[in-house]
């Protein structure tokens, strides 16, 4: 699908609104999609994948908050003036918008028929709109003048500032946030049912710094849709009691349903038995049911993986989980208190040392529904446990463009 992206400016340019625009714009283009940006100021955004693949801009410079025409036409209109300058700007722009938009499918507009930053603009959009001449036109308001104090001594009654609060008919209204449905649908006589609130986000793996290879990993086990994440930073060898994790991520489920578990290390390199211990962990695994949710990076990777990536794992980790029966240090648990990760480990005397006070400890050999519990009575009692899966779930801009931006486009 030929998709098209409208507003002022677009990064480098710094701003919330352009630095949505360049998450959604790559988002898209990773899903097949066709993606142009239209603005005033900007580049083409590069798209993340293929150095060379860039996502081109078209400039139309008139469509600039800062254009010297623009601003003078403002201020004309702060002043309630609707003049020529007006009618002049709105017909240049609406004969430059069409040729920016041949051949696309979908426009999307961001903030431009929500805010007075161009009038313009906004009056030009919707005189095609109303001519059948725009393709399906989406607009997504982050910020509206009408209900907005600082605004106000610039906005009057009647034809262009109406247009910021009407309804145009045969479009798509997207806001961020149910305040913004709720201050909408009252502006422009909307059912909020109608309306759909798509939230802004955060890059994961920019904001954690993660390497590639963990980037890789965690595409192939779809880790980050998991809720919460139990961390096993071991090698697969039998003291490591990984049975124990197996069967407690199973009682999680019923909680938890969402809930994962990632062992990180490779098999034991000096014992030829790892190999048969692992077997038996992987026909667990199946008689458990959790195929898709306990992931053994030794099956995706055949070596040590690098301490960078371990360490990413911890970042991203719900909780350290560490059930083993025989420890001579336990660096886990020093790796999981840098990461600030709550510990679950066996009261075993080198890991009591370590966490003292400050782990919640369990038998080697206790039972796996009793450990569960205990990590149920964690997670639902810790309010910044449920921010942080709730916000992985819900925040991430891969969910949002799965969960949200995807099915409007359909």
């Amino acid at each position: 699908m030929n998709i098209a992206m409208l507003h002022y400016s677009v990064p480098p340019i710094v701003g919330g609104v352009e630095s949505v625009i360049a998450h959604h714009a790559r988002l898209m283009s990773a899903d097949g999609h066709s993606v142009r940006l239209i603005a005033a100021r900007g580049e083409a955004l590069p798209t993340g994948g293929c150095a060379s693949e860039q996502i081109p801009l078209t400039i139309i410079s008139l469509a600039d908050s800062q254009h010297e025409r623009v601003g003078k036409m403002k201020e004309q209109l702060d002043r309630g003036e609707a003049t020529k300058d007006f009618e002049s700007l709105r017909d240049e722009l609406a004969t430059q918008l069409q040729t920016a938009l041949s051949g696309v499918d979908i426009l999307i507009a961001h903030n431009v028929c929500s805010l007075n930053k161009n009038l313009a603009l906004t009056a030009a959009l919707q005189q095609l709109h109303a001519a059948r001449k725009l393709p399906r036109l989406i607009l997504w308001h982050h910020d509206l003048a009408w209900t907005t104090p600082r605004y106000q001594a610039e906005l009057h009654d009647g034809h262009p500032w109406d247009l910021l609060r009407t309804d145009w008919g045969e479009t798509t209204h997207v806001v961020v946030s149910e305040l913004r449905r709720a201050e909408l649908a009252d502006l422009i006589k909307r059912e909020p049912a109608s309306i759909h609130v798509i939230p802004n986000g955060v890059d994961a793996a920019r904001f954690y710094k993660l390497e590639s290879q963990t980037q890789i990993l965690l595409e192939q086990t779809h880790l980050l849709d998991a809720a919460p994440i139990l961390l096993s930073s071991v090698r697969v060898t039998p003291r490591k009691n990984i049975e124990l994790a197996l069967h407690t991520l199973a009682n999680l489920h019923k909680h938890f349903p969402q809930a994962a578990l990632v062992i990180t290390g490779p098999l034991g390199a000096h014992n030829a038995d790892n190999r048969k211990y692992f077997e038996t962990l992987t026909n667990l695994r199946a008689q458990l049911g959790l195929q898709g949710s306990a992931h053994f990076l030794a099956e995706l990777i055949n070596s040590f993986l690098p301490d960078e990536v371990i360490a990413d794992f911890y970042r991203i980790a719900d909780a350290l989980f560490f059930p083993s029966r025989e420890e001579g240090f336990g660096i886990p648990l020093i790796e999981a208190a840098f990461s600030r990760l709550p510990i679950f480990c066996a009261d075993i005397p080198p890991l009591r040392e370590l966490g003292i006070n400050d782990a919640t400890f369990f038998s080697p050999d206790e039972d796996p529904a009793k450990i569960a519990d205990m990590l149920v009575e964690y997670f639902q009692s810790s309010s910044t446990a449920r921010l942080s899966m709730r916000a992985r779930s819900s925040f991430r801009w891969e969910a949002i463009y799965r969960q949200h931006i995807a099915p409007i486009l359909d």
